[in-house]
């Protein structure tokens, strides 16, 4: 066939107009890989995400804990008591018990058969546990196979504990004058249970606590006190300055610790009286408010290159000397 004197035009090789330069982006590729765990479809994506979220529960349990929240009738958040000796400890003290758990295969020593013995004479169950659901109880603390579920921790009224003291003393029911502790910002609770385990070395009768920016009665707190949070009632106060007003009209003196106090501690004349020794947080001390409730202020002299003393052991050594005026009486 004639073409008629046209000649055919072939195509070009190569891109043409309108590509939009495809092919240099097909080269550039997608960036850099994903890590693992940010592929959904990765085991370790998984692994992360179950990571997070046991996080985001421990992390909960203890702003609950450490703001000391509670649920009705003041009742704290359910705790455990962890280690052998802490268990061993708590069930013969009788702190109230929701359950035992033990590690499966645990190695027996005379702790463990005695915190068994102990558990199964009480009525609370026995419950054979998987260490990694120990682990998780625990937040991985150092359980050694024994784990102890306590109910949440029943809270007497400040004002109500005080005033039962009184009436009992008066009516020569106890021996010594009522004796009590207040707390004033402390948030340790390691430092609440080394409390607990002086007023009941020398046979002080409660200790209070505010509702508010101040530390329950934890398993760390139950750990600490070595039981002793059994025989000594904590009472939770709505407000303490109020509470501490309660206690002067009741006859009970309030004592401030404080390192620039009015009186030191081996002049103090009130011990063999009701006394209500109130202890500040180690960095701020007592609270203006409490300090202006107070019926004196005690310092205990100490080294003058030593700042100040731990809450504890300010309370412990105080406790000593009441107990030592009232001994000598």
């Amino acid at each position: 066939m004639a073409n008629n004197g046209r000649r055919s035009v072939k195509a070009k090789k190569g891109p043409t107009v309108g590509t939009g330069g495809h092919g240099r982006k097909a080269l550039e590729g997608k960036g850099p890989t994903p890590k693992a765990e940010d592929r959904v479809y990765h085991k370790a994506h998984k692994a992360k995400q179950l990571a997070e979220r046991s996080a985001a529960k421990r992390n909960a349990g203890a702003r609950s804990a450490g703001a000391g929240k509670s649920g009705p009738k003041g009742r704290a958040t359910e705790e455990v008591v962890t280690g052998r000796n802490s268990v061993v400890e708590a069930l013969r003290a009788g702190i109230p018990a929701k359950a035992l758990h033990v590690a499966i295969r645990i190695e027996m020593d005379d702790r463990v058969k005695e915190s068994l013995k102990l558990a199964a004479e009480r009525g609370i169950p026995l419950l054979e546990t998987g260490k990694p659901e120990l682990d998780r109880m625990t937040d991985d603390a150092v359980h050694q196979g024994l784990v102890l579920q306590i109910p949440p921790y029943d809270y007497a009224d400040a004002y109500e504990l005080a005033e039962e003291t009184v009436a009992k003393w008066k009516k020569g029911h106890i021996g010594n004058a009522p004796l009590f502790v207040a707390l004033d910002g402390i948030t340790d609770p390691r430092n609440l249970g080394a409390i607990i385990r002086s007023v009941s070395a020398f046979s002080g009768h409660g200790v209070i606590v505010p509702e508010r920016r101040s530390v329950g009665v934890t398993a760390s707190a139950w750990k600490t006190s070595a039981g002793a949070a059994v025989r000594v009632p904590v009472a939770r106060a709505s407000n303490l300055n109020s509470a501490l007003k309660q206690f002067k009209n009741m006859g009970i003196f309030v004592l401030g610790l404080d390192a620039d106090g009015d009186v030191s501690l081996p002049d103090l004349t009130l011990a063999t009286e009701p006394v209500c020794i109130v202890v500040g947080s180690e960095g701020k001390g007592l609270s203006r408010l409490v300090r202006e409730n107070c019926d004196q202020i005690v310092s205990i002299p100490i080294d003058s290159a030593m700042e100040s003393l731990n809450a504890s052991m300010a309370v412990g050594i105080s406790l000593y000397e009441v107990s030592r005026q009232r001994a000598t009486k």
